[in-house]
């Protein structure tokens, strides 16, 4: 059967780079509130607002009738893994750098091309694999093993979060173009939002009066276990900003990965990588070191090869169809 993926890569290029920029801003406002919030309170604020827009997209779509599923168990797994993916990103966030950050969890892209194999059957030549060795190689430059403790921005546990929130994240567009097959994009959107709030409030009645943040100095579990609070009048706007923002990344995402397939649209979630550099560079004058320009030029060279690669593939296969006498 021919699949959504062949139809409409254009598309599907749209959605991902408008998703990737509403990363950015979600991302750098995020790590603006991580002295003041818990992880799970922000993302609490977040859900809840981008779920009543999400229901609004769910309207627009064909109505309430279109969240049936006869997969739940699939949509509630998937909705863990954003959520897995979300805290391991933002807890190093509220330690490291966010271009470091970023750059680190661009190597989501090499996973989803490595996962689309043996989960969707995809077909990757030995060109494209060694491409996504080169991109491991930069991961490694970025993590310096060769640094002392001391040296590094933060704790070596600390650095492998962005790359587990980089494998999980895979997972989850993995799984959304199995779904997505017979899911719209609004309904992914909102089963995610909605297991966003369920784990928020899970949070919230077993860590929410802070006491799993007593006696630690240690900023990303701070950030996690933090004691709940009132917002600030000022801060208002920004959890406004995140839940909007929240609701268009996972329609775009979502619908993004129902439209083309994971080898195309992979290279350019790389719009959020000079996306995080500017942000750090505007709001707390941060530019990443020569270790992580090295690495991020080395992902996304791999991650661009890829592509070519991948769309070199489907021209071949296009004059093949037209070769064919009818």
């Amino acid at each position: 059967m021919e699949t959504l993926a062949q139809n409409r890569p254009a598309a599907g290029i749209a959605c991902i780079v408008v998703g990737m920029i509403c990363i950015s801003i979600n991302d750098m406002i995020i790590k603006q509130l991580s002295g003041d919030y818990p992880l799970h309170q922000i993302v609490m604020f977040r859900a809840s607002i981008g779920l009543i827009l999400t229901l609004a997209l769910v309207q627009y779509e064909g109505g309430f009738s279109i969240l049936k599923t006869r997969q739940p168990l699939l949509h509630l797994l998937r909705g863990l893994l954003v959520v897995a993916s979300n805290m391991c990103f933002f807890m190093a966030l509220a330690v490291m750098p966010l271009a470091d950050v970023t750059a680190l969890f661009f190597v989501a892209p090499l996973f989803i091309t490595l996962l689309s194999i043996p989960m969707l059957g995809e077909k990757v030549g030995p060109l494209r694999i060694g491409a996504v060795v080169v991109g491991f190689i930069g991961v490694i430059i970025m993590q310096r093993p060769w640094e002392s403790g001391d040296a590094l921005v933060a704790n070596r546990l600390v650095l492998l979060l962005p790359l587990l929130a980089a494998l999980t994240y895979a997972l989850l567009q993995l799984m959304t173009r199995k779904l997505g097959a017979t899911t719209k994009a609004s309904a992914l959107a909102c089963y995610m939002q909605a297991v966003f709030i369920l784990v928020s409030l899970g949070f919230y009645l077993i860590a929410g009066d802070g006491r799993f943040a007593e006696g630690t100095d240690d900023p990303s579990l701070l950030f996690l276990f933090r004691a709940w609070v009132w917002p600030g009048e000022g801060d208002w706007i920004f959890l406004l900003a995140l839940g909007m923002n929240v609701a268009v990344i996972g329609y775009t995402l979502s619908q993004a990965y129902r439209l083309a397939d994971a080898a195309t649209l992979s290279p350019f979630e790389y719009v959020g990588l000079p996306m995080a550099v500017f942000w750090g560079w505007l709001i707390w004058s941060e530019l990443p070191d020569l270790e992580i320009w090295i690495g991020m030029i080395l992902i996304m060279g791999a991650g661009l090869f890829v592509f070519l690669r991948e769309q070199q593939k489907s021209r071949r296969l296009a004059r093949r169809r037209v070769s064919v006498p009818r």
